[in-house]
């Protein structure tokens, strides 16, 4: 029996979004509405991710054929792929918020981050960790912090020398 030309170019399509994005969330959209659904992927866009419906079995044959880990066992009913082209934080942020948003009818089952399969509550983890553009406010303010101390005591090193110098300059002029 021949393949259909169209789920070999949808492999194809898959296996491209996997090898281009960083990594990609497995969530249960069963219960969302169209409108709830197209909210969900504007934010998702907002953020540099996207989510995708494909068929189960093509998208374990293009995980395969990419040399990812097996989610077969999140691969089962109505599954949507959020693929996320940098890092997850903001993503899962996404998803965790519109989640507690629609009362859990969105349901993050788990994923890929750095190539290793992850589960939900990984993903919830993930959520919770700052963004890069944060961590990297908070380095700065940091740096920021410790150049401000050591220049306050550097001007207190000398500060205190000239001082020391006045007091004995002025006993022996008295």
């Amino acid at each position: 029996m021949a393949v259909k030309q169209y789920k070999i170019d949808r492999v194809a399509e898959i296996e491209s979004r996997i090898a281009e994005n960083a990594g990609v969330f497995v969530v249960n959209y069963k219960g969302l509405t169209v409108k709830q659904a197209q909210d969900l992927r504007k934010q998702l866009r907002e953020v540099g991710a996207e989510m995708k419906v494909y068929k189960n079995n093509l998208a374990r044959i293009a995980l395969q054929n990419q040399e990812q880990p097996n989610l077969d066992e999140l691969l089962v009913g109505p599954i949507a792929y959020v693929f996320y082209e940098n890092e997850p934080v903001e993503a899962a942020k996404v998803l965790k918020d519109f989640s507690a948003k629609t009362r859990n009818v969105l349901e993050v089952k788990g994923g890929i981050s750095e190539g290793k399969a992850v589960t939900a509550d990984d993903v919830k983890a993930i959520a919770e960790l700052p963004t890069k553009d944060q961590l990297l406010g908070q380095l700065a303010g940091l740096i920021n912090g410790f150049a401000r101390d050591l220049a306050v005591c550097v001007n207190g090193v000398s500060s205190g020398l000239a001082r020391s110098i006045q007091q004995v300059s002025d006993q022996k002029a008295a």
